[in-house]
Order: C-alpha cells, then sequence, then structure tokens
C-alpha cells in the first residue's frame, strides 16, 4: 500500500510556468501519472509535455478523472489555488509554494475544515511512494520501495533520512514533507495515524524542529495510540531563543518550543531519539 499518493493518483499540476514544467517532467518519467495542467486562460492547448491545460481545476476534473493536485502558483494566489481544488473534489492537494502570507493560510484552513481534502503543504518538498508515484521536487534516485515511513517538517533533512534508509537496506512506504511553516495542512499526528493504519509501514521516522508545540503534541499521540516504533530527530537545538532558523514557523518564541523540551517529550513517550542527523538511519533500524 501507499499513503496520500500511489499508483492510483491521477494528477493534475496548478502553475504551468517554468517550476510547474520543469518538476512535472521529472514527475512523469518516475511513472507519476500527470494527466493536464491548470493554468487561468488556458485556450486548451499548450506544449506542457503534450498534455492539456485546462482553464479551471473544476474543468481539470471533469475532462480527467483527477484526484489529485500539486501547485506550483506564486505566494500571491496559492491560497486561492488550494481553495479552488478543494472546492472541485480534489482529495489531495501537494503545495510545494513557499512564502505564502499565515493570513492567507488561515483564511485555508477554515475552509479545508469543512472539505474532506487533505492539503500537504505549503513549504514543502511534497509526497513520494517509492516505486509508485512521486508529487514534489524530492530527488526520486534516494528513495526505495520498502516498509518505513518518513514525516519531516524539513525538505533537505528527509532527502538525509532517506539515503541513510536507503543505504541500510531500508525502503519506504512513503516519504511526507509537511513543511515548516506555521499553519499548514495535515500535521505529524494525521501522517503518523495514516501510517499506523497501514499494513506495510512497520516502523516511521519522525523529523521535527524548533518552534511551535507540532512535536509534543504528536508524541502524546503516540504515547497512546501508535503500535509502530517511531523514531526522531529534532533540528535546532543550537539555535538562539528568538531567532527564526530557517523556516518561517522555527522560532523560539515565549520559551516555548525548544528543541530541549522537544526532545524530553519524544522520549518520554517511548521515541527513540537520533542524537545527530547522522544517526537516522540507524536508530531506526536498531528501533525495528
Amino acid at each position: 500500500m501507499s499513503v496520500l499518493v500511489g499508483n492510483d493518483s491521477r494528477v493534475l499540476v496548478q502553475g504551468t510556468g517554468r517550476a510547474g514544467t520543469l518538476h512535472t517532467g521529472h514527475m512523469m518519467d518516475y511513472g507519476t501519472k500527470v494527466v493536464g495542467g491548470v493554468k487561468p486562460g488556458a485556450k486548451g492547448s499548450s506544449d506542457f509535455h503534450g498534455l492539456p491545460v485546462f482553464n479551471t481545476v473544476s474543468e481539470g476534473v471533469r475532462e480527467t478523472g483527477a484526484n489529485t493536485s500539486i501547485i506550483f502558483v506564486p505566494p500571491a494566489f496559492s491560497a486561492d489555488a488550494v481553495i479552488e481544488a478543494a472546492a472541485a473534489g480534489i482529495g489531495v492537494v501537494v503545495c510545494i509554494t513557499e512564502g505564502i502570507p499565515i493570513l492567507d493560510m488561515v483564511r485555508v484552513k477554515e475552509y479545508l475544515a469543512s472539505t474532506s481534502t487533505k492539503l500537504v503543504g505549503p513549504n514543502c518538498p511534497g509526497v513520494i511512494s517509492p516505486g509508485q508515484a512521486k508529487l514534489g521536487i524530492m530527488p526520486a534516485h534516494i528513495h526505495r520501495p520498502g516498509n518505513v515511513g518518513v514525516i519531516s517538517r524539513s525538505g533537505t533533512l528527509t532527502y538525509e533520512a532517506v539515503g541513510q534508509l536507503t543505504a541500510l537496506g531500508l525502503g519506504q512506504t512513503t516519504c511526507i514533507g509537511i513543511g515548516g511553516d506555521p499553519v499548514q495542512g495535515i500535521d505529524f499526528i494525521d501522517c503518523l495515524s495514516l501510517f499506523n493504519d497501514d499494513p506495510e509501514t512497520e516502523g516511521v521516522v519522525m523529523i521535527g524542529e524548533i518552534g511551535g508545540t507540532a512535536e509534543e503534541r504528536a508524541a502524546a499521540w503516540v504515547a497512546e495510540h501508535m503500535t509502530k516504533p517511531v523514531v526522531g530527530f529534532i533540528a535546532g537545538a543550537t539555535a538562539p531563543p528568538g531567532k527564526r532558523m530557517g523556516h518561517a514557523g522555527a522560532i523560539i518564541a515565549g520559551g516555548k518550543g525548544t528543541a530541549a523540551e522537544k526532545i524530553e517529550a519524544l522520549k518520554a513517550a517511548g521515541i527513540g531519539v537520533a542524537p545527530t542527523p547522522a544517526h537516522i538511519g540507524a536508530t531506526m533500524k536498531a528501533a525495528l
């Protein structure tokens, strides 16, 4: 099985500019079933990898049966792109875009609460189910099919963890970059629940970072519900308080969201914590 994306994903690409065109080619090369693009004002034909380009998502869904979309739209228009996809009945939306205003994402979250659409991101590398489908900008060649799920707020640390897992002979069911923005779509708990229910996933790597309380809440959920081993790593242990490090959500505010607090919460929940990024793969192998 796979989580969120797989062989049954039929993908519309929202945003057919340079980035969307480039990464669509890579996704198609991987075997992802991309069925068209979406660009407001489209005339119905283009050189977008030989695929039809539609004026709206609803038109694309109607013509192709698409159930998934990926967004390469500029920040100012990304919130509307997510809402348009959800309104058209798209089940999984992956938003790669970085720099979406927080107030826009608050509006998106409120809208999505009344739908069944699952949003991954924004500001994320996307989702890949190795051997089945790739929706995002991740380097596909480091992934291998297997039994470990990966969830991460950091794109580059996702690649690092996957590279280690693959080198140790541990393939992956699905790797999900949930993004590092303060307001996002699905979170750690949503993904942990999906992996917990997936019969092929035998263990999960969870990569967090300073800022917010997502990791602490996830640890509490793991302690109460998770039936499979979970390994964690928290980035930003050396970040000075009050200074944002990388992601918009990675800031220690009011004494909350420190790496020490998060690591303590993970350990208290029985989660094996990798001491450095270089130990993520080995820690997962030991847990299995």
